[in-house]
């Protein structure tokens, strides 16, 4: 048998752990399984790491110092283009935050019903295991009836046997003489 026939047996089946997790597969990633996704899902995360904040306020503080100080004059105050740059973070910066928040929502309701079919499942299988130990016990109680029974039986044929072997004893030492 091949791992891949042992695998499709119900036995098989009803082993696996993650077997309530297979139909929702597909919400594994935010945006999809291609490049882009994955790529719009890493950008996404990477807005609310450390990383990306200290990046950003060292790159606006060098931005802000260069045309205060007179280094360069490409943004004056009040900071137009650094408002505009802002604006553009924040226009693609939300949708994908919001995106990645909804469908980790999605993924995260799956596999919480997931988990509760699996602890459903692992009842009926402790209830299943309990009914079938009650069963056993109601079995060994009745075979153990039943030995009792043909031990009070054999006591009673072993006695009737001992006073029949003293009858026979008996006339056999009277010498055949009826008593």
């Amino acid at each position: 048998m091949t791992a891949h026939t042992a695998a499709a047996t119900p036995a098989a089946e009803s082993q696996h752990h993650f077997r309530f997790h297979a139909p929702h597969v597909h919400l594994a990633t935010a945006f999809g399984n291609d490049a882009f996704g994955r790529q719009a899902e890493a950008f996404a995360r990477f807005f609310g790491t450390p990383t990306f904040l200290l990046a950003q306020t060292l790159l606006v503080a060098i931005w802000i110092g260069l045309n205060v100080a007179g280094v360069t004059q490409f943004d004056v105050y009040p900071f137009i283009l650094l408002n505009l740059a802002f604006s553009l973070q924040a226009a693609y910066a939300a949708p994908l935050i919001l995106l990645a928040q909804t469908r980790q929502a999605d993924r995260d309701k799956a596999h919480a019903e997931a988990d509760a079919q699996h602890r459903e499942d692992l009842a009926a299988a402790a209830e299943e295991r309990q009914r079938i130990a009650h069963q056993m016990t109601e079995q060994i109680v009745g075979l153990l009836r039943q030995n009792t029974d043909l031990t009070v039986l054999v006591k009673e044929l072993t006695e009737r046997i001992n006073d029949l072997t003293v009858q026979v004893h008996e006339r056999v030492v009277a010498g055949g003489r009826p008593a």
